[in-house]
């Protein structure tokens, strides 16, 4: 049963001008090391960089809650499979909240621009065992 979609849209160049400005000190708070090392791998991380802070604000959507009601951005990282699709990878407070609403499956896509970038989050809930 799905419990509940969420998408984002950012655009690329205000993700660069932060970055711009606040450097590591932005990119500590708000991605994982992996998601780091991943984005700056790139030409144009800044393009990468905001994929993944629209899925990181797509599963907020998708959970019902905003920024700022205990889960860390951090606490959400965009991982990859062998075959390069985009998952999600939740620790902390973020796999509490997937826990304590029994949702067994999150699904993401990813898709950029040079201007844009989003991401749509689904969850899916076990009714059975709630």
């Amino acid at each position: 049963m799905i419990y509940g979609i969420g998408i984002d849209l950012v655009e690329n160049n205000r993700i660069e001008k932060i970055i711009t400005r606040w450097g590591s000190k932005f990119l500590q708070r708000v991605f994982s090391n992996g998601e780091i090392k991943y984005c700056e791998r790139h030409a144009k991380a800044s393009i990468h960089f905001a994929a993944r802070f629209a899925a990181k604000e797509s599963f907020l959507k998708a959970l019902g809650i905003g920024l700022g009601m205990g889960v860390k951005l951090r606490e959400i990282e965009v991982v990859h499979d062998n075959n390069g699709k985009p998952d999600l990878a939740l620790r902390g407070e973020a796999k509490k909240q997937i826990e304590k609403r029994c949702i067994t499956k999150t699904h993401l896509s990813l898709t950029h621009t040079d201007n844009y970038a989003t991401a749509i989050v689904l969850l899916e809930k076990n009714i059975i065992k709630c």
